[in-house]
């Protein structure tokens, strides 16, 4: 079993370690979403092989002996979760969470979403901001800038509080203003 306080590796390696067009990819995301390093990456691919592992067994379910309701409510309770975080649309389908990209889960994180926001104007700066403690969600200082922000948390990002960016005439709320982001 374990000890429980222990934390455990979150993600999967590769498995083929040189493969030259995988390698790009990675460093593409990694420069576009501004990750610290390719663990990150493969932790938002783990989670979306969770996904799509628990998709399959609906599906699998669906052709099973399992009745029409069970199935139903156990596919609506999957579909709403993934709805919530922002990943599928409203009127999605299994197909859709089979169907899902690491895009779509990179593009939930607090680091991309304080960007998209305006309230930042570059990946490492908005990592920097969070990791300071500079952004809240709900008023509430969050430092994690691997946070999955969920879809109704969205509007309620902003700078925390006490910290010297929710002055207007902060030099680099000034600059982000300049700069057209909002």
């Amino acid at each position: 079993m374990g000890y429980p306080g222990k934390n455990h590796k979150q993600y999967a390696t590769p498995k083929r370690r040189f493969e030259k067009t995988r390698l790009e990819d990675e460093k593409r995301l990694i420069i576009d979403y501004g990750l610290r390093n390719k663990r990150e990456l493969w932790k938002a691919q783990s989670v979306l092989r969770k996904y799509r592992s628990a998709a399959r067994e609906l599906v699998a379910l669906r052709s099973g002996g399992l009745s029409t309701e069970d199935y139903q409510a156990k596919k609506d309770q999957f579909l709403n979760h993934l709805y919530r975080y922002g990943l599928i649309g409203e009127n999605a389908d299994i197909g859709d969470a089979l169907g899902l990209k690491v895009e779509q889960q990179l593009d939930r994180r607090l680091q991309t979403q304080v960007i998209r926001k305006g309230l930042a104007r570059s990946p490492k700066q908005a990592r920097q901001f969070i990791v300071h403690g500079h952004i809240a969600i709900s008023g509430r200082r969050v430092t994690v800038p691997s946070y999955r922000v969920a879809r109704a948390e969205e509007p309620e990002i902003s700078y925390y509080g006490p910290s010297p960016l929710t002055n207007d005439v902060h030099p680099e709320r000034s600059r982000i203003a300049r700069t057209g982001m909002r």
